[in-house]
């Protein structure tokens, strides 16, 4: 019974497979930041997971599973339907997703 109370089972909502890798920045890898701002490119269908700072380069980003992602910030999968060539941003954490055209 304790088990069962204390087991947090996480919902996974995407199509992909957990094991898609993607980008995030090591803001987000570490927990500094939130998630603020999400693209499915268009021309290989990574996913980007940002936390919405314009400095970002090659030695900031990070690989992971798309699993991961949805274990730091189970809100993502809010985007789990979102289209290749299309972003999404939001002010903060709990903020409704802005979705725009890459």
């Amino acid at each position: 019974m304790l088990k069962k109370l204390f087991t947090k089972k996480m919902s996974y909502k995407f199509n992909e497979p957990k094991s898609t890798a993607c980008i995030v920045c090591c803001h987000v890898l570490e927990q500094s930041s939130s998630i603020l701002y999400v693209t499915h490119d268009d021309d290989d269908g990574m996913w980007q997971f940002l936390c919405g700072e314009s400095n970002h380069n090659e030695e900031t980003a990070r690989i992971v599973s798309l699993e991961q992602v949805v274990e730091i910030d189970s809100s993502i999968n809010d985007l789990f339907e979102m289209p290749c060539g299309v972003g999404a941003e939001r002010d903060e954490m709990n903020s409704k997703w802005k979705p725009f055209k890459l």
